[in-house]
Order: C-alpha cells, then structure tokens, then sequence
C-alpha cells in the first residue's frame, strides 16, 4: 500500500513542476511578445515615412518641392517682394505646404513616434539645408506676425538633424540652392500658362 506521506510529497512535486512549466512559458511568451512589438514598431516608422513621402512621390508634389527649394532672395525685405502672401499668394501656399510637411515630420520625431536615425536617413539633409535657408524667414515671421510656435517642430526636427549630422562627421552649414534654378523657373512658368 502507498503511503501517505509519498502521495503528498508526489502532489507538492507536481504542484512545483506545474509552477515551474507555467513560468517558462510565461517567460517565453513575453519573450515573443517583444519580438512581435518590435516588429510592430518598424512596420509602423516605415509606414509613416511612406506617408511623409507621399506628397513628394507626386508629379504636383515634387514640382511644389523644387519651387519651394528654387526661391532665392537677397534679405528678408526683398523675400517679402518676391514672396509674401500679399504678392505673391502662390508662394504662401507653396511654403505652407512645404513648411508643414516638415513641421509634421519634427511632431513625429518629438514624441517618439519615430526613429531619429531612421528619419535622418529619409530626410536629414534637405531638411537642414532647408531649415539654413529659411530658418531666419520663419522666425523673423513668428515676431512680426506674432506666432512663436510657428513651424516650431521643424525647428526641432532641425535641430535633431543637426545633432546626427554632426555625429555622423556631416556639414550642417550648407543651404539647399539648386544649380538648375533657371531652367526650373522657365519649366514651373510653362506649366502655370
């Protein structure tokens, strides 16, 4: 006959043996729960760079990129000539569209919601450079027409840019000026008659 005392000691194992068996799959469960969140994680950073990038994948969009990246200007007076939206409607529109791309693209990378390495890669340079050659036009702006948060992000994506850049042994200096800044103005006169 089965003693007592064998039969509680072979419970108590079994009972341990379950905990024991509950515990590595727990474990191995977070473990692939991980796996799946980082994965989760890069699937969505890549989806929001390819809706970044959807405007600029669009004949209108890219042609709106390169007028935007084509104004030049002597100082902020003769930008205003050219360029302000009481001369020059278009150009607001053209600026604005540009201007809060990159504002959105800075709101991502300041929450978190997308990797700045990864994002440098995308759009780093041209938005540095672009940042060099409408920084002080933004924020002479933000004083006279008082709006301090004006584009705000772009100046943060900039600055976040700037960092890697200089990580990364880059010019952080340089503005974005086109050499073919004639033969696309007469090509963005043409499409607009």
């Amino acid at each position: 006959m089965v003693d007592l005392t064998l039969l509680q000691s072979v419970s108590y194992i079994a009972g341990a043996l379950g905990v024991c068996v509950a515990a590595v799959f727990y474990v191995l469960n977070l473990r692939i729960s991980q796996v799946n969140m980082k994965a989760n994680t890069e699937t969505r950073q890549f989806q929001l760079l390819m809706q970044l990038s959807g405007p600029q994948l669009t004949k209108e969009g890219f042609r709106t990129f390169l007028e935007f990246v084509s104004m030049e200007w002597k100082d902020y007076d003769d930008f205003e000539k050219k360029y302000g939206s009481d001369a020059n409607p278009e150009s607001l529109v053209v600026r604005d569209f540009i201007g809060t791309w990159y504002n959105k693209a800075g709101l991502l990378l300041r929450y978190g919601m997308i990797d700045g390495e990864l994002l440098y890669d995308f759009l780093g340079y041209d938005s540095i450079s672009l940042w060099n050659k409408y920084g002080e036009i933004v924020r002479t702006q933000r004083k006279l027409y008082s709006v301090p948060e004006m584009y705000r992000d772009w100046g943060y994506l900039y600055d976040e840019m700037v960092k890697i850049a200089t990580r990364r042994g880059l010019d952080t200096k340089k503005t974005q000026e086109p050499t073919y800044t004639d033969e696309l103005r007469r090509k963005l006169a043409a499409k607009s008659t």
